[in-house]
């Protein structure tokens, strides 16, 4: 007399989440408010919680994106336009 085995029921696999896709890009920023950054960062550090650069970008942008149409073209407004592009090197060969 022969035993059939019996056929386990294959588990699903859960479905597999796509990462979004990462744009890389450059941008010009003052020092000034570059080291706002490094500001950002230790605030963040003294608060128990390490944060990226890249991070305070994002969560600025959330930010904005929240913000009422006034609110958001006063903050617009109040960031002065600069040249765009690289810096020119100061030593002259």
């Amino acid at each position: 007399m022969k035993v059939k085995a019996v056929a386990k029921p294959k588990a699903e696999k859960p479905a597999k989440v796509k990462k979004p896709k990462m744009v890389r890009d450059s941008f010009t920023i003052p020092k000034a408010e570059y080291t706002v950054l490094d500001d950002l960062k230790q605030r963040a550090g003294k608060l128990a919680s390490s944060v990226k650069k890249s991070e305070f970008i994002r969560a600025g942008i959330k930010a904005l994106a929240a913000m009422s149409d006034s609110a958001f073209l006063a903050a617009v407004k109040a960031v002065p336009a600069i040249k765009t592009g690289r810096p020119t090197n100061a030593k002259a060969e």
